[in-house]
């Protein structure tokens, strides 16, 4: 899996913190980061449920990648 995040789209919800915290933070202006572009396997489930609940859907995962 391959995580990227569209920082120009965020709405600095926060969820994808909340669901995937060990993958997702904020910077000082509340804007997704990416901290594990490749999470392992056992977090891949949290970065789902995250990137289904963006509300801008600026979550975006290539499963094969």
């Amino acid at each position: 899996m391959r995580v990227t995040a569209n920082r120009d789209t965020c709405t600095v919800s926060s969820l994808c913190v909340y669901r995937a915290p060990d993958v997702f933070d904020q910077d000082d202006e509340g804007h997704v980061l990416v901290l594990d572009p490749d999470p392992p396997e056992s977090s891949r489930a949290a970065v789902r449920d995250a990137a289904r609940s963006c509300p801008t859907r600026s979550i975006h995962l290539d499963e094969e990648g």
